[in-house]
């Protein structure tokens, strides 16, 4: 015996007697071309890969891509790359990080976050300036060991896989920057911090290593990013409120690729000259030897006089502009249109 059943387009599908009928399939969002760079405000719990992927629905982006894995137990800020923009998304992974974190000061943990195994370490026993010293002593260029319980790579393996089947393997400690450690806040066995850091710095070993100063232990209970390079979490939102936003209003908050070069000098060719740099070809320039620039010119068959539309990347030296990181026809003509 079989029955009908009543479909969203108001067929009828057969099947057997009771047997639910297959759930309707969701119609696909069409893709499209992006560019550009959208910050977001990434919550905790969530893996940067998940956001991402949420991100480019919203968007319906073709091409994807974020800056940094954020850890799905820290949130904040989150710079994702639509199409053009991926191709520099490296200038974001080498820029200093800024974070707000949180202690817990008097224990210890086997992850140096909430994670692992916790255990007592003592009451903290000692007064601001003894704090003020162990915060300034991990402030500078600073030895760093990655904590086991990482993702960095060891003959193939991560170092967690070797650390979730009981073992520790021998690290190479990393030399990183610390800008800055202020203290925010700090409340018997809670103590927040502002970090500025250079890239590669692992908060979490921070505040182990700012414990063992102390003589009291400490790990990371909360982790907030605030900055990444020039770009600030104020400028950036949260999932839900782009979520809420039409898709106009969204591709508003979308800023160019060439914001993730901020920081680099400027290079302004001529049409010829413009044409012939986004063939590959090197180009005699009068500027000061730079490891990066960004470079604009004219997009190619625009109409005179064409506005001067971002390129790529670049290096100059020896007196020759040599390109990096190029834009695609396509990607040019579509930075070059006019946005309604």
């Amino acid at each position: 015996m079989t029955m009908a059943v009543a479909t969203p387009s108001g067929r009828a599908a057969r099947g057997p007697a009771g047997a639910a009928a297959p759930p309707a399939r969701t119609a696909r969002v069409p893709r499209r071309a992006l560019h550009g760079v959208l910050l977001l405000d990434k919550p905790a719990g969530m893996t940067s890969q998940t956001a991402l992927q949420r991100a480019r629905r919203l968007m319906r982006a073709d091409k994807a891509g974020h800056t940094g894995t954020l850890d799905p137990l820290a949130s904040g800020l989150l710079p994702l790359c639509f199409g053009a923009a991926t191709k520099f998304a490296q200038a974001q992974l080498d820029a200093d990080k800024a974070y707000r974190a949180t202690l817990r000061l008097g224990e210890r943990s086997s992850t140096f976050d909430g994670e692992g195994t916790i255990s007592a370490g003592g009451v903290p026993d000692f007064d601001r300036v003894v704090l003020e010293a162990a915060c300034a002593s991990l402030t500078g260029a600073i030895e760093q060991l990655p904590p086991m319980h990482s993702a960095l790579k060891k003959d193939g393996r991560a170092l967690y896989e070797y650390a979730r089947a009981g073992q520790t393997v021998a690290r190479t400690p990393r030399r990183v920057t610390i800008h800055r450690l202020d203290i925010v806040d700090w409340q018997d066995r809670t103590l927040v911090l502002d970090v500025r850091c250079s890239k590669g710095t692992y908060i979490r070993s921070l505040a182990a290593d700012l414990g063992e100063r102390l003589g009291c232990g400490a790990w990371l209970a909360a982790l907030r990013r605030t900055a990444s390079g020039s770009f600030e979490l104020a400028q950036a939102l949260t999932l839900d409120a782009l979520e809420a936003l039409p898709e106009a209003a969204r591709d508003a908050r979308v800023l160019p690729p060439d914001t993730l070069l901020a920081a680099a000098p400027a290079v302004r060719l001529q049409a010829d000259d413009a044409g012939r740099f986004l063939t590959g070809l090197r180009r005699r320039i009068a500027q000061p030897d730079a490891p990066l620039v960004r470079v604009y010119g004219p997009a190619p068959g625009g109409q005179a006089p064409a506005p001067d539309v971002f390129l790529g990347s670049a290096h100059v030296a020896g007196g020759e502009l040599v390109a990096q990181r190029l834009l695609s026809p396509l990607e040019v003509a579509a930075l070059a249109a006019p946005t309604a």
